[in-house]
């Protein structure tokens, strides 16, 4: 459930703002550009022809220090008359209105308000002021067009017109000079229709008064009333189609606000008649879905109707938190939440609220909407740019996050909220609440169906707990479940008493399996032609059935056709519906005994003659019982017909004289008859009174009844409670189910990451036991899978001499990272780092251990150093040669080459005593070579004779020592040697 526009100034439904009688009798069009916008203008005035009955008013962004040329430039483009606004300035059709420089533009009652900006220019949103400010003046009859332009201004004015039931029209963004106000309209989804600026004017025309429902448009065309039935019709087959493929039923709507938008949705596929549009519909399955979402109204503002919230925010939601303790639950449903950003205002001032208090409590809103699309906008908490003309900057400051391409609902306040999918009409309600806010819903259904809601939502909220209606809307006939806290804006107190929860039972309701409703063939039915035979039934009836009455088996009187005063009276007393209590003297006992055996044997009692005594004097009637067919058995009904009888006038007879022994025979037949009277009148009083004690007993049987109903009821509102205690349930499931989807997708991207990076990675806690590490530590340390949950001390590492376990545990207590190349065997170096691992809440939670191989990056730099050195070595006149822990010969100096006339493919790679060069006492030399290595003692002056090839015997000094270098790095020997001549 979807919500109207709203400008932030003025409420489209305040009640200082009628309806009814603002709107002019033509399309008013507000056309918004921007840079590039004089293009477009031109050319579409050039298109537009002078006599179209329509209004124009063109917002382009003006520089407010200099004067306007646009009403000249234009004038010349159209033979229309162009005119620069000036304040209180009636809309005329065929008639051109551009905004002057340095104004806020807006109409009301058709005529055209202005007002100096408070807001300084580049912050100023025009197009949006006046397009929302015209979808509420003119509903139906607004048309917003945009045109060329940076930005994102006109967005939400065209959200404002298609939520009025008007169209909005946007420059196909091929053709803007510049495509952002466009693009940000198209992409928002708020444009009817994506067209070229000179294709506009034929579809501006085009559509006022062609496209009718269910084919009235053949009556208007002749100036006829379009037929009632058949426009229901057409749009019942539409609904019918829509209900079986979406299973929503909109047929509770108003027919206003549903005929605009099918007619909205015809328009967008040049279709003009509803049986085309119904065929398209059933060839094209997925239009069903778009006429959908185009019947969903999804438009709402933050903070709507400012003073309204100001209201709630200083007077309401105080008096609900006055006694609740610190950490209570307030709970809170907001019905039909669109886009969202309702709730995220009261969420706000519900912050705002409990820091003005200094009380902390526990805020939970449902915010519920039928809209998939809309609900998932909700979710993200993303807003476009032009929000700040609805929120403080003050509010965007301290509850928005700025982003590239608008505001985003920081996290306090997003937590507050749990959005859901939810159909209000037939899922069962949230239940507890404190505040139920259901703003600019009710005013697009029917009153049978408002009927039903207000019952529910006063069953939703605890006692005393606030309604927050718009003030289009109101609680109907349904007094006595509220109390009235603001009457302009609409806010309501619950008031639960036995009264209401009986009007809570007695509107049946079935949560979870729909409204039951008739469909809409059933509802059609009702304006069916008379029926004859009906009719004829009737006069008959009327005219020759036997006044008679309807009761069930203990007589008590459930329907009385015609008159029957000459048979019945009220009884003395206490009201009485039952007919034995009621029935005229000599009547009684006949009729209780009638009764008793067509109730009981189930057999007609016909035309039984009785005196009735009626005005002085007894009638005779014909008293006919007869039990009705019923084919509801758990009634036990009977008519009762009463039949005069006519008496023959016959002349009376002399009476003769009684003899002697007559006359006392006739007075002891008259005290016998006396006698038995006064017996007859005893057994009555005796019955009356039996009939009495039964009577109480069964009063004492009703108030059991009464109790067992009570307990009855209670049952069903503890079934009802639970139905809607599982539907919080579902809802709060389906935002879990969200955030599960999100995480798994964050979990996907993150072990594609790691999978990727090559980078050994360990996860410890802060007892330095494994969370989880990925496939390139396993280089590092033996891990296999079942390792997770173990002390990283328990696996061995590859690295020797060094260790990490220690590194780590210092992390841990000084917070000081960790970093150093290690050499791990195999020509591999590694990059070791040891950090803190900070959550969200920047706690430390242990340590992550990272492993990056430098080994392509250290040969690279050490070629480097080893030619530098080369380099350097070369400068060098003694000969050099540099040994391994084999004593072979890894490198020579250029003289070590020249002094023994030797090649560098005879030296490296060999051990130096298998060296051609002469040399003698090498067992010697050996040895001290290897003290050097394992003592580090270095050879100083050590000399020998070597007969070298081609010079002869020489003296040669021998110094050597250890290369020192990193941890675990290969031993190496600096030998030297000087030759004495």
């Amino acid at each position: 459930m979807k919500k109207p526009p709203s400008s932030s100034n003025n409420s489209s439904d305040s009640p200082s703002r009628p309806s009814e009688d603002k709107a002019v009798p033509f399309k008013v069009v507000g056309i918004g550009a921007s840079a590039g916008g004089l293009e477009a203008f031109e050319e579409f005035f050039q298109h537009m022809p002078a006599d179209s009955g329509i209004a124009f008013v063109l917002v382009p962004h003006l520089d407010p220090s200099h004067a306007s040329l646009l009403t000249e430039i234009l004038q010349r483009s159209t033979r229309m008359p162009v005119v620069e606004v000036q304040d209180q300035m009636p809309v005329a059709s065929d008639e051109v209105y551009v905004i002057p420089p340095n104004r806020d533009m807006e109409i009301f009652h058709g005529k055209i308000q202005l007002s100096v900006p408070n807001v300084p220019r580049g912050k100023r949103l025009p197009v949006d002021a006046f397009l929302r400010s015209l979808a509420e003046d003119q509903k139906e009859n607004a048309v917003g067009i945009i045109f060329s332009g940076t930005g994102t201004d006109g967005t939400l004015g065209c959200r404002a017109i298609l939520g009025a039931g008007g169209v909005t029209y946007v420059q196909e963004p091929a053709t803007a000079r510049y495509d952002g106000m466009p693009s940000s309209v198209i992409q928002a989804g708020y444009a009817t229709r994506v067209l070229p600026v000179d294709k506009m004017p034929d579809a501006l025309i085009a559509e006022p008064g062609k496209i009718r429902i269910a084919g009235t448009e053949k009556a208007a065309a002749k100036g006829e009333p379009a037929s009632r039935p058949k426009t229901e019709s057409g749009m019942m087959r539409i609904l019918l189609l829509l209900r079986s493929i979406t299973g929503h039923d909109f047929s509770l709507y108003k027919e206003s606000t549903i005929g605009r938008r099918i007619e909205r949705c015809m328009l967008q596929n040049d279709i003009k008649d509803t049986d085309t549009y119904i065929r398209y519909l059933k060839e094209k399955p997925d239009e069903v879905h778009t006429l959908f979402k185009e019947l969903l109204i999804n438009v709402t503002s933050f903070f709507r109707d400012p003073e309204a919230f100001a209201t709630l925010e200083e007077t309401i939601l105080p008096q609900l938190c006055k006694d609740k303790p610190e950490g209570a639950f307030f709970r809170v449903w907001v019905a039909g939440c669109a886009t969202g950003e309702e709730a995220y205002s009261i969420a706000i001032i519900l912050r705002e609220m409990m820091d003005k208090l200094q009380k902390e409590l526990k805020v939970q809103i449902y915010s519920t909407d039928l809209d998939e699309d809309a609900i998932a906008i909700a979710r993200t908490g993303l807003y476009p740019p032009n929000i700040a003309q609805d929120v403080t900057p003050e509010r965007l400051r301290r509850f928005f996050l700025r982003e590239d391409n608008g505001y985003r609902v920081k996290k306090e306040i997003r937590e507050m909220i749990v959005f859901a999918v939810q159909n209000v009409i037939k899922d069962p309600p949230f239940t507890k609440l404190d505040l139920l806010c259901c703003r600019n819903l009710l005013i697009y259904l029917k009153p049978e169906l408002q009927d039903k809601l207000i019952p529910a939502f006063h069953y939703a909220l605890k006692p005393d707990g606030a309604l927050f209606l718009s003030p289009s809307e109101s609680i109907g006939n349904h007094h006595e479940l509220f109390k009235v806290l603001n009457r302009k804006w609409k806010l309501y107190r619950a008031v639960h008493s036995i009264t209401s929860a009986r009007t809570m039972m007695a509107q049946g309701i079935s949560w979870g399996l729909g409204a039951v409703t008739k469909t809409p063939e059933e509802s059609m039915k009702t304006i069916r032609e008379l029926n004859i035979a009906e009719l004829t039934r009737r006069i008959l009836v009327q005219f020759f059935a036997p006044v008679s009455v309807i009761t069930d088996h203990k007589g008590d009187i459930l329907f009385i056709h015609g008159e029957t005063g000459k048979y019945l009276r009220p009884a003395p007393g206490q009201p009485s519906h039952n007919i034995i209590e009621m029935a005229r003297e000599g009547l009684g006992m006949e009729l209780r005994t009638a009764l008793h055996i067509a109730a009981s044997e189930r057999i007609q009692i016909l035309n039984r003659q009785i005196q009735v005594r009626t005005n002085g004097g007894f009638s005779p009637i014909n008293l006919s019982v007869r039990p009705i067919a019923n084919p509801d058995a758990s009634q036990n009904l009977l008519l009762i017909s009463f039949e005069d009888v006519a008496v023959d006038l016959v002349k009376p007879v002399r009476k003769r004289a009684a003899k002697p022994g007559e006359q006392g025979r006739i007075e002891e037949l008259e005290r016998e008859l006396e006698q038995l009277k006064t017996s007859y009148r005893a057994s009555i009083e005796e019955q009356q009174a039996s009939n009495e004690e039964l009577k109480s007993a069964n009063e004492e049987m009703q108030s059991t009844n009464e109790e067992l109903q009570s307990t009855n009821e209670e049952l069903e509102t503890s079934k009802e409670e639970l139905q809607s205690v599982n539907e919080e349930l579902v809802t709060v499931n389906s935002e879990l189910q969200a955030k599960i989807e999100q995480l798994a997708g964050m979990q996907n991207d993150m072990k594609n990451l790691l999978d990727n990076i090559n980078v050994g990675i360990i996860f410890l806690d802060r007892n330095l036991i494994i969370r989880r590490f990925t496939r390139e530590a396993v280089r590092i340390y033996r891990l296999v899978p079942s390792d997770v949950g173990r002390p990283l001390n328990d696996i061995k590492s590859v690295i020797n001499g060094d260790d990490l376990h220690h590194a780590a545990q210092a992390v841990l207590e000084t917070l000081i990272p960790y970093e150093r190349e290690l050499y791990i065997g195999d020509n591999t170096w590694m990059m070791v780092r040891i950090q803190p691992y900070r959550t969200l809440d920047n706690i430390i939670d242990g340590v992550v251990m990272t492993f990056t191989d430098i080994t392509s990056r250290k040969a690279i730099v050490e070629q480097d150093a080893v030619v530098r050195a080369e380099s350097l070595v070369n400068t060098i006149r003694k000969p050099l040669a540099v040994l391994n822990e084999s004593f072979q010969i890894m490198s020579a100096s250029q003289s070590f080459y020249s002094a023994f006339e030797i090649t560098p493919e005879e030296v490296v790679g060999h051990p130096i005593d298998q060296l051609n060069i002469g040399f003698t006492a090498l067992p010697e030399l050996r040895k001290l070579l290897e003290n050097v290595l394992r003592n580090d003692q270095p050879i100083d002056g050590y000399g020998i004779i070597a007969d070298i090839p081609g010079v002869g015997q020489r003296r040669i000094k021998i110094n050597a020592s250890r290369i020192t270098g990193k941890i675990a790095m290969p031993q190496m020997i600096l030998l030297s040697m000087e030759i004495n001549p």
